[in-house]
């Protein structure tokens, strides 16, 4: 199921593109959920052979749309809901392994998200983020027995699970954690499939960034306000670790942030604390940014990066704004339009294997 809002640019590519998976073509199909589009991208769609489904709300939800898609589909015999963004590009053999994690019996299955583009500086850092959030919070979530953090999209779920718990969901924004914390509450492990690629376009410019970013950390607010002290309570009176795990994921602060934030402290203890303090605080510091550097992939240490680093302060800088700004972000849909990268799926898709 590929939901979009106005993603007339985009869309019909990306279908085209779902097509050529190596799984059995009778055994699935691509269902495009049409927010807003125009006339003649509905049509182009209605010639591939897949399955076009037209919604329309007063307020546009990505749940809103996913909701009535499987209302539209009925009780048809589906097994697993795969859930894509309008911008999203699978490799070949994708569906395949996710299939493989079905067959052995988990109900939800996030597969690994990566970039599909890094043409500016805020796509690099974007694309970075990405990936330590693969490393920590779903391959390294999974070592440690707990369950992998879901993303939004390049995730599937047993269907008739999924459609009876996102009829529950009313969210406008952060869904996908909405549903992340209470699968993990209700004691659904989630699988991370590593060598399952999804490619995902980041964000290219500064204004996009910061609506991106204040959107997801105004659903940062509503599920820590939400879920947090429920969980502490599950993990005393039930040992439920996963719940807490995932719900403790909602008290972090975003890097950038806590990387802006501990840099300027350490800054100031230099002219207002005891030399130890100031020590203490550099090695805080220096922990901290070794964590990440241990997560960041060989692929991206190159000219680029150091390049996109130069921006980090300007990204903390629109961060902290997000930050301020959150107040009723939750409450408004909030759209990032995604364009195409001006490069070929091909490409794209050989650049990742190279890396």
């Amino acid at each position: 199921m590929i939901p979009g809002y106005k993603e007339d640019e985009i869309i019909v590519e990306v279908c085209q593109d779902a097509l050529n998976q190596d799984y059995p073509k009778d055994k699935y199909d691509v269902v495009a959920i049409c927010d807003s589009y125009e006339p003649e991208t509905i049509a182009q769609l209605k010639k591939l052979p897949i399955k076009v489904i037209e919604v329309s709300f007063e307020k546009s939800t990505k749940s809103k749309a996913l909701n009535k898609a499987m209302a539209v589909l009925g009780d048809d015999d589906y097994e697993v809901a795969l859930i894509l963004d309008a911008d999203n590009l699978m490799a070949e053999d994708f569906i395949t392994k996710m299939n493989y994690a079905f067959q052995t019996g988990f109900l939800a299955v996030q597969g690994h998200r990566v970039a599909k583009n890094m043409d500016t500086n805020f796509a690099v850092l974007d694309a970075i983020s990405e990936d330590i959030n693969n490393h920590i919070f779903r391959k390294g979530s999974r070592i440690m027995g707990v369950s992998s953090a879901i993303i939004g999209s390049g995730m599937a779920f047993e269907y008739s699970f999924f459609k009876k718990m996102m009829g529950d969901v009313h969210a406008i924004g952060g869904f996908d954690k909405e549903i992340d914390l209470k699968m993990c509450r209700d004691g659904i492990t989630i699988e991370y499939v590593e060598d399952a690629y999804c490619y995902d376009e980041k964000v290219q410019k500064a204004e996009v960034f910061q609506n991106q970013r204040r959107r997801w950390l105004s659903a940062q607010v509503v599920y820590f306000k939400r879920f947090f002290f429920k969980s502490i309570i599950a993990l005393i009176t039930k040992g439920n670790v996963d719940f807490f795990s995932k719900a403790f994921h909602t008290f972090l602060p975003p890097r950038i942030l806590l990387l802006g934030f501990m840099g300027i402290i350490f800054f100031i203890s230099l002219f207002f604390y005891p030399a130890l303090m100031a020590v203490l605080w550099i090695k805080l510091f220096a922990l901290v940014v070794l964590t990440f550097v241990i997560s960041v992939p060989r692929k991206f240490y190159n000219t680029k990066t150091l390049s996109a680093i130069l921006s980090l302060p300007r990204g903390f800088f629109l961060m902290f704004l997000s930050l301020i700004k959150i107040k009723g972000a939750n409450k408004k849909f909030l759209h990032t339009k995604h364009t195409s990268s001006g490069t070929s799926i091909k490409d794209i898709k050989n650049q990742n294997k190279e890396s």
